[in-house]
């Protein structure tokens, strides 16, 4: 059923076996922190003074400092204490460096990120941090590398332990490069230019229908469709595709270079399929029952363990602020403080292009440019390769890196070159600045400047404050083309494709206090043709956002309660409108035909809820996923058909089971009626393979299951304590309710920071054997994330246990 199965896959780490160092595998690493006594005093040189830390019972770790500078050292020494083996994954995976500790298996993934240069860029990035900035990362810096200087071989997490190595220090810089990753899952746009190429044998109306950037059920935020904007023309290069290779090679090899590259991020529980990530919404006071706002997110990426959000609570002089963060970076992302929410969501904007680079045939060193032949760069990256995994001793593979005016060259292909740009190469993109100031922010004024120095891959921003006023901004940088879009290849000897700047802040897509108070945001298409800049043609179906509009209009007054039952809603417009025009195609053959008659009583009376129990909603999706294959492959062709996927593949599947359009239907079928009892007798097959010919236990809970998977988890011997056990699930791909996909749920009430909600998938500990691996993972299912406690007593009602941290010299 899944097409994009190989994007799922995680490497297995290769040939870890019985020669693996001998471990008691059930001791709890030694971590005085991870699970403090009831009150505790530990001595660490580096702090000013004293810092407490206050543990709850999900182990969630409440700072207090009497300066920021000690406050982030602490985070910095807790978050280490906690998740220190994913913080050196991440840097790892970020940096190109996996093969050092995973051997030849990861070389592959380690050469693609040493091609976009990120350990480069993150340097330059914390050169040019401003000094508060910097000296923030600079205090949890020292605090991680106080916790790994504590350790010895008897008290390293279980995977160092494992793989037989030590991490190295901590710097500013490896917190900057997480950033990278993030970027590199939300904003790749180029496989989709390179796609839309390779479909270009279409008719540009048949393409255009293929990969539709509208739907009727859109939710706009910014501007109306009062005018539409035609789509820009697609220019390909004279020599596209190129020779020696056919369409079909290049998206096998595109295919190939993206599963290469999302492995690592599935690892690490970064990976967003699709680009899609995330919901949130605000209301203003005028829809709650409190009076003032209620905030929601629940951002949307794989699975993983430990859970890639990290929850924490740091209080200082100037700064009190609560909610998540990755393991690695200071201060707090998805959060609130004092005076304000925020959330964020993914905006799906195109911030890369491709260029075909015409280099010379005699010098492979030079390429065409409009003011002629150019020397290309070229940068010689050392790969370390671990060569046994009973021994963690190293080869370099050396690695060349081609770089044009353009970007680096991703893709070599019949001969010819393919560059990328892309904002986040940029030298001077920082994806982590502005949180700093957001954490500060107090009002609306605040916010939006903090914001302006965020200068990463689009994000949609919603906020709310105190004073009852609500907005949202989709910051980030937006390239602005000398001509058409970049949705397909440029020639990369002309100037045509050039970037002459960014859309200007203030241009980019926001609101503030909207009159119907209500703000939604869900990786849709936000903005009417009326805006007057390029954002992207790929937007994500717009199911999500339509239900969570149809959900928030259907009550005067809001609550908590009311924001938790709309993220835990299963409903599938995709799935209820496929349903009713399936019985629409039925109902006048169901007489005659017992094929047509049995489809249609399994189909009878689904709510289009998709719940673990359904059998009808397990049955619809097969047969969705079916009929756009078999559609798909009417019009492209099976080799074609099935080599990528993109974001607007709901909404052309949507249109064409409303409309049914003649044109679309493949040749084989002589009628729709026809084709969907072919896509019942696939979806028929499937479910036989998945689950097995008992149809009684054909449910959307067998066919789709949860699995969170650690990297070591399928790892010969030691690998069992990862492991854990996959559940059913709960939505999919078109709900509110992402199921798997939601990595955090968050709902802020601005009228009683205490009432605020907020939890993980799994736990706050990377360490299996501590008791908050996974004991948030009950609350996460039944979608009821706890109250999160805020103020300073209700922080002390909660403690579980305390640890004052003091320096050397200060008496406890």
């Amino acid at each position: 059923m899944d097409k994009r199965g190989h994007f799922r896959r995680l490497a297995l780490l290769v040939g870890l076996s019985v020669t693996l160092l001998p471990i008691h595998w059930a001791c709890a690493r030694a971590s005085t922190v991870a699970t403090p006594a009831k009150s505790s005093t530990l001595q660490l040189a580096g702090l000013r003074g004293a810092v407490t830390v206050r543990r709850d019972e999900r182990g969630i770790p409440y700072i207090e400092a009497t300066n920021q500078e000690d406050l982030y050292f602490a985070q910095g020494y807790v978050a280490a204490s906690d998740r220190l083996w994913q913080m050196d994954l991440l840097r790892r995976t970020a940096s190109g460096e996996l093969a050092e500790i995973l051997g030849s298996s990861a070389l592959e993934e380690d050469k693609r990120r040493r091609l976009f240069g990120f350990a480069a860029l993150a340097k330059q990035m914390a050169d040019r941090l401003s000094p508060q900035v910097g000296a923030t990362l600079e205090a949890y810096a020292r605090g991680v590398n106080a916790f790994i200087e504590s350790l010895d071989n008897t008290s390293l997490p279980a995977e160092f332990r494992a793989l037989r190595y030590k991490p190295r220090l901590w710097r500013p810089a490896d917190s900057l490069i997480i950033g990278k990753l993030f970027a590199e899952t939300l904003s790749a746009t180029w496989q989709t230019d390179m796609m839309r190429a390779a479909f270009a044998f279409l008719p540009p109306a048949r393409l255009a229908e293929l990969l539709p950037s509208t739907s009727p059920l859109d939710v706009i935020l910014v501007g109306s469709d009062a005018t539409i904007k035609k789509q820009a023309a697609l220019n390909l290069p004279a020599s596209f595709p190129p020779r020696g290779a056919s369409s079909q090679e290049i998206l096998s090899e595109i295919s190939e270079i993206t599963d290469t590259m999302g492995r690592s991020l599935q690892r690490v529980g970064i990976y967003a399929e699709e680009l899609a990530a995330s919901n949130n919404w605000v209301v203003s006071g005028r829809r709650s029952i409190t009076g003032k706002p209620l905030l929601a997110n629940d951002p949307h990426l794989q699975p993983s363990a430990p859970s890639i959000w990290y929850m924490m609570h740091l209080t200082a002089p100037g700064l009190h602020v609560a909610g998540v963060t990755v393991a690695g970076n200071p201060g707090i992302l998805i959060g609130h403080n004092d005076s304000i929410a925020w959330g964020v969501t993914n905006v799906e904007a195109d911030v890369q292009d491709v260029y075909l680079e015409k280099f010379d045939k005699d010098d492979a060193r030079r390429y065409m440019t409009p003011t002629g032949w150019r020397e290309a760069q070229s940068r010689r990256e050392e790969i370390k390769v671990r060569q046994s995994p009973a021994d963690p001793a190293t080869e370099t593979v050396e690695f060349d890196v081609t770089l044009t005016r353009h970007g680096p060259v991703l893709l070599e292909k019949g001969g010819e070159r393919y560059a990328v740009a892309w904002s986040a190469l940029d030298p001077t993109t920082n994806e982590f600045e502005a949180y700093y100031y957001i954490n500060r922010a107090r009002n609306w004024s605040e916010f939006s400047a903090a914001l302006k120095a965020y200068t990463g891959f689009p994000l949609n921003f919603i906020y709310a404050d105190v004073d009852d006023h609500i907005g949202y901004w989709a910051a980030g940088r937006y390239p602005i083309r000398k001509t058409g879009h970049g949705t397909v290849p440029y020639d990369g000897a002309t100037d045509a494709g050039d970037w002459t700047g960014y859309i200007p802040f203030q241009s980019t897509p926001h609101v503030y206090d909207p009159p119907t108070g209500i703000i939604i945001t869900a990786n849709n298409r936000l903005i009417g043709g009326d805006y007057p800049y390029y954002i992207t043609d790929n937007w994500a179906a717009p199911y999500r956002a339509r239900r969570i509009q149809d959900l928030l209009t259907s009550k005067e007054k809001l609550s908590v309660e009311d924001f938790r039952e709309i993220q835990a809603d299963t409903y599938s417009y995709a799935d209820a409108v496929f349903i009713t025009e399936v019985l629409k195609l039925g109902a006048p053959l169901q007489d005659s035909s017992p094929e047509w008659r049995e489809l249609l009583a399994a189909l009878d009376g689904c709510d289009a809820m998709m719940n673990p129990e359904s059998a009808s909603i397990a049955l619809s999706a097969a047969m969705r996923d079916s009929f756009l294959r078999r559609i798909t492959s009417g019009a492209l062709g099976a080799e074609l058909a099935g080599k990528y996927a993109w974001s607007g593949s709901g909404t052309f599947v949507h249109r064409i089971i409303t409309t049914q359009p003649r044109e679309w239907l493949p040749k084989e079928f002589d009628s729709y009626q026809t084709l969907i009892l072919a896509c019942y007798r696939d979806a028929r097959e499937l479910l036989t393979k998945r689950i097995g010919p008992n149809r009684s236990q054909w449910t959307w809970g067998r066919l789709t299951q949860v699995r969170f998977q650690h990297p070591l988890a399928n790892a010969p011997l030691i690998g069992g304590q990862f492991a854990i056990a996959p559940v059913p699930q709960s939505g999919g791909n078109y709900t509110v309710n992402r199921g798997p996909l939601v990595s955090m749920r968050y709902v802020a009430d601005v009228g009683n920071w205490d009432n605020t909600r907020q939890g993980i998938p799994l736990g706050q500990s990377g360490d299996p054997a501590s008791p908050h691996w996974k004991d948030q993972l009950e609350g996460w299912l039944t979608v009821k994330p706890p109250v999160f406690p805020f103020s300073k007593n209700a922080v002390m009602n909660a403690t579980t246990g305390t640890l004052v941290l003091v320096a050397p010299t200060a008496k406890p």
